[in-house]
């Protein structure tokens, strides 16, 4: 999430916190860290996680404790980083409901069908020849590319399910980020896409999502997939090209999908898979492997008997 650049002094201010760095500094963006770039602000609050966030790409932290800044970078010094980013990010890309169904701060192209229950929020772009069926919500910065279709129901940019536990209770990281709908993207009924929480969840071009499937936050799909429904892939995760997710396929965060996989129904991914390959199971597996144990597990009871009788 880029914004207005600001004085390290600045954000201190903003944050009430002291400082290591020049008075010059500058930050540029905010960001997690998977996303970070040169002039970006990050924050880590765990001391598992320092030598990541302060070596990463970042040029200013956010950290709970006075470390050695590298050389070229700068330290925010806070009781509580999350608290604090948490607070950047609503400042800088503040949450407001637009007071009309359709927002007037929307762009909208050529040719498109759009059904008078669809809720359209804030700096929303949508292509030319788009068709968004009954109840289509979609939330604020979102983009949408030419030549898509969405279906009933579903809702596009919804918060990141991302909480910080606070052991009374669960505190909630803001969204600031948005969703990419590529051009020729289908996107079927009561299919949810979460909002990035500093960057993108993106759809790349002609990929076709089913029903009530879940896209998490900040996770890529490439072009060209199927994905079927009641898929689940949690944030952070990213999809290749020319990727098919069967049925109530399950993801967890920060997976990467090779191109030219096929992922059978029902099976549970629990680490990144290679391109142009078969996976099947829980945990999933090249399918071939996987048939064949399961080929061998109906023969148990027969080796059990056999090993009986040589006894």
């Amino acid at each position: 999430m880029k914004i207005s650049p600001k004085t390290i002094e600045e954000i201190a201010g903003l944050i009430k916190c002291d400082f290591i760095g020049s008075k010059l500094h500058l930050v540029e963006g905010i960001n997690e860290i998977h996303l970070v770039e040169k002039g970006d602000l990050v924050f880590v609050d765990h001391p598992k996680y320092y030598d990541k966030a302060l070596n990463s790409n970042a040029t200013t932290i956010i950290i709970n404790q006075n470390v050695e800044c590298p050389e070229g970078k700068a330290l925010l010094i806070s009781s509580d980083p999350f608290r604090d980013f948490n607070f950047l990010i609503n400042y800088f890309s503040p949450f407001s409901f637009n007071t009309n169904k359709i927002s007037e701060k929307v762009k909208i192209g050529k040719n498109c069908q759009i059904h008078s229950t669809v809720s359209i929020g804030n700096n929303v772009v949508i292509g030319d020849n788009c068709i968004l069926f009954p109840n289509v919500v979609i939330y604020d910065n979102c983009i949408i590319g030419n030549n898509v279709i969405i279906h009933a129901n579903s809702v596009i940019g919804g918060h990141a399910f991302y909480y910080k536990n606070r052991v009374s209770h669960r505190e909630r990281l803001n969204s600031g980020g948005n969703v990419v709908v590529c051009d020729f993207v289908e996107i079927g009924a009561c299919t949810t896409l979460d909002k990035g929480v500093t960057g993108s969840t993106t759809i790349g071009k002609h990929t076709k999502i089913d029903n009530h499937v879940q896209v998490g936050h900040d996770t890529t799909i490439g072009e060209m997939c199927i994905i079927a429904s009641q898929v689940g892939i949690a944030g952070c995760s990213s999809i290749g090209n020319n990727v098919t997710l069967w049925g109530q396929v399950g993801i967890p965060s920060d997976i990467h999908i090779g191109d030219n996989v096929v992922v059978q129904a029902q099976s549970g991914v629990t680490k990144s898979l290679e391109s142009g390959k078969s996976y099947f199971g829980s945990p999933a597996e090249e399918s071939r492997k996987k048939l064949k144990e399961l080929a061998l597990i109906r023969h148990l009871p027969e080796i059990y008997e056999a090993s009986k009788i040589k006894k």
